[in-house]
């Protein structure tokens, strides 16, 4: 932290020298009504659109309206196999290997897809574990499972939470619940970043923890796909799921990835629910065969994927191909290391940030609590040309993200936020 230095010259010269800042350029920055760039740092609710994506989409629908139906096979990019061509770069993005991802339906469809196969209760191991603070969907959708399966949604319910006074999650007290419960505990479901604090858990301990006391476990990587180093396939997670809409830029309410680990791809005895795309793709448009299952994570689909949503994922998937998750995650590091560092400059009287110092237990977001403050702070930060984002009771969430963000976004942010506080009564 240390390195860091103030003044605006600084995050120039930082600009300069970034390998990945003419990626910038491709990316749609939101401007104010002078036509002025806004300082966009929430990637972490929904990424910018790439300037291709318009030029991906065209292609589909040029494709619609010239071949109709024969587009499924005769488009520049044929339709029935249309989910393929996201496969391979998705599997690097998330650390799994093609046969374990594919791209289908919405994030919590998914979660309940994937409940409905490793989530297999019985009377003496029916619980759940989640975080106490996890996102508000995940917990409804846990809930909505242990109902459906006749059990109490409160009491089959474990949260793993914070000690007092604190915000992060300690491992070792997880390990102390799986202690004591593990025996009644048929799933551990976390989210791999938590959307409040931004904490990174360490995914291939919590596997281990759960697997050593006969437990799934799944995780919910919403915050985690395309921002930080998920090593799905080594990890040994069961399943994963995260939506494409956040650091994936691919557009608002787009589609889902699901990970499903290798040691399950042949299994067909796993209950799950199916349609006609789950089937095998010899046979599928035979209409009169016995259900044939696909293996790997595409076993899992239940209908044809809608085409001009995955253009817009393949748009910045192909980015991402370009750029690679090593050269991101580096800058990544260095530009949150350089907003953290410029954060604490306002001083510990002032700010307190909640997410973990240790680049490695983090992505970009940065949570931030400021001192005495409401949300009238964060609608200032606002006004004065600052896109982020407030979370109840007391958290402004940043995401200064690599693909887009620079260094001199993060400085104008952090002086915008000193002339704020200047403005606000104490």
């Amino acid at each position: 932290m240390s390195d860091y230095k103030l003044g605006l010259d600084y995050a120039k010269q930082q600009d300069t020298l970034d390998e990945l800042s003419s990626y910038r350029q491709q990316f749609h920055i939101p401007k104010d009504k002078h036509g002025n760039e806004l300082i966009y740092l929430c990637g972490n609710s929904l990424g910018l659109q790439p300037k291709s994506a318009r030029d991906y989409i065209n292609q589909e629908l040029e494709d619609w309206a010239n071949l109709g139906v024969e587009g499924h096979t005769d488009a520049k990019n044929p339709w029935l196999p249309y989910h393929e061509f996201l496969t391979e770069s998705t599997a690097k993005l998330v650390g799994a290997k093609p046969i374990e991802v594919v791209t289908m339906n919405s994030l919590t469809a998914n979660l309940h897809f994937m409940m409905a196969s490793f989530y297999q209760p019985t009377k003496e191991r029916y619980k759940i574990v989640i975080e106490s603070d996890a996102f508000p969907s995940d917990k409804y959708a846990v809930e909505s499972q242990l109902r459906h399966h006749g059990y109490d949604d409160k009491e089959g319910l474990i949260l793993w939470g914070p000690r007092d006074n604190e915000e992060l999650l300690r491992i070792e007290d997880l390990e102390q619940i799986l202690e004591a419960h593990g025996h009644e505990i048929a799933l551990v479901m976390i989210g791999g970043v938590n959307y409040y604090t931004g904490q990174f858990f360490d995914l291939k301990r919590i596997t281990e923890l759960g697997h050593k006391h006969g437990c799934k476990v799944g995780f919910d990587c919403a915050h985690g796909a395309g921002n930080v180093d998920l090593d799905l396939h080594n990890s040994g997670a069961d399943f994963a799921v995260w939506c494409t809409y956040k650091y994936l830029n691919s557009g608002p309410g787009s589609l889902s990835g699901c990970f499903v680990h290798e040691r399950h791809a042949y299994d067909k005895s796993l209950n799950r629910f199916t349609g006609w795309w789950s089937h095998n793709k010899q046979t599928r448009f035979n209409m009169r065969h016995e259900f044939d299952v696909l293996p790997g994570a595409e076993g899992w689909q239940l209908s044809n994927p809608p085409i001009l949503s995955m253009a817009a994922i393949k748009a910045s998937l192909d980015l991402f191909n370009k750029v690679g998750l090593e050269p991101l995650l580096n800058k990544s590091k260095k530009l949150t290391g350089y907003f953290e560092f410029l954060l604490k400059e306002l001083g510990e009287d002032v700010i307190r940030i909640i997410t973990p110092e240790n680049p490695n237990e983090r992505g970009c977001q940065l949570s931030i609590q400021v001192l005495n403050a409401d949300k009238s702070l964060h609608d200032k930060l606002t006004e004065a040309g600052v896109i982020s984002d407030w979370r109840e009771p007391d958290v402004i969430r940043c995401a200064p993200v690599p693909l887009y963000n620079s260094f001199e976004d993060v400085y104008l942010m952090v002086e915008k936020m000193k002339a704020v506080l200047k403005k606000s009564p104490s």
